[in-house]
């Protein structure tokens, strides 16, 4: 039986390409952007599959209407993806506290919003899968992108928690942890208004590894996180936290070396031993 998916953040790279290979394994998809006229050529591709809606995440009316609309068109709603997202670019002391409220609200708040809007849904239908698009910043930090990071850790926490309290409902959560894929997104990425001259050595060359992201091709195309995605949605179990693409199980895996590393030397710390 086809699924039925709400996607947030489909104008382009991640997004783009999830909605298409759901559309075209046979899934109905409300695809959804701040300007839906980006989707047009998808729609038009799909026009017994795929639904547009305008949806900036930040809008709670639209959040709402967004559901309403996945439901009443769909008759239901199996598959809510949280992708859409914006980074910010900045050291802790460089970021405002208004940026820092915004950057929580596009990765925490409006994930949560959203997922809260489709609970009732899923929990009536005794089934659903919420897929939260988080990143290898949220179980790793980056300099320059502390604001981004520390947003994309609150969501593997909510994720964890709300895998906790909705599984016993029939509801899966999955964060779904991309590693490089060759998009646009490190060009979008919004800089601080402060810039200081003191952080510059260490926090350029990620700024311009991320710029250089959508002509690497040593990096992952879309199309692979999106089949990716269609796997783990079709699989009878899954983890709470998915890593996706080779490079982010290398990463990874020097995390947890490192973060057992860390918990021996605070071990010896505090313990003495």
């Amino acid at each position: 039986m086809a699924r039925r998916w709400l996607v947030t953040g489909c104008s382009s790279g991640l997004g783009l390409a999830l909605a298409t290979a759901a559309a075209e394994a046979g899934e109905y998809v409300l695809a959804t952007a701040r300007k839906p006229d980006t989707l047009a050529e998808l729609a038009a591709r799909h026009p017994d599959r795929v639904l547009t809606a305008a949806l900036d995440i930040r809008d709670p009316g639209q959040c709402e209407s967004a559901v309403a609309t996945a439901v009443d068109r769909f008759g239901g709603l199996d598959v809510l993806v949280n992708n859409a997202a914006s980074g910010l670019f900045g050291t802790v002391e460089e970021v405002a506290d208004e940026e820092l409220r915004d950057q929580l609200e596009i990765l925490l708040v409006a994930p949560w919003r959203l997922a809260r809007l489709a609970l009732p849904v899923m929990r009536a239908q005794g089934a659903g899968h919420i897929v939260n698009v988080s990143s290898l910043a949220g179980r790793m930090a980056f300099p320059g992108l502390s604001a981004y990071v520390a947003g994309k850790y609150a969501l593997e926490g909510m994720t964890q928690a709300l895998a906790a309290e909705a599984g016993p409902l029939g509801i899966r959560v999955t964060a779904v942890e991309p590693g490089g894929f060759a998009t646009g997104y490190g060009d979008a990425i919004a800089q601080t208004a402060t810039r200081l001259p003191a952080y510059a050595a260490g926090t350029d060359p990620m700024r311009d590894g991320m710029h250089a992201m959508r002509d690497n091709p040593q990096l992952g195309r879309p199309e692979d996180f999106a089949r990716h995605v269609l796997r783990l949605v079709a699989a009878e179990e899954t983890p709470v936290r998915v890593p996706v693409g080779e490079d982010a199980y290398a990463f990874l895996a020097a995390v947890d070396e490192a973060a057992r590393a860390e918990l021996a030397a605070a071990r010896a710390l505090v313990l003495g031993r």
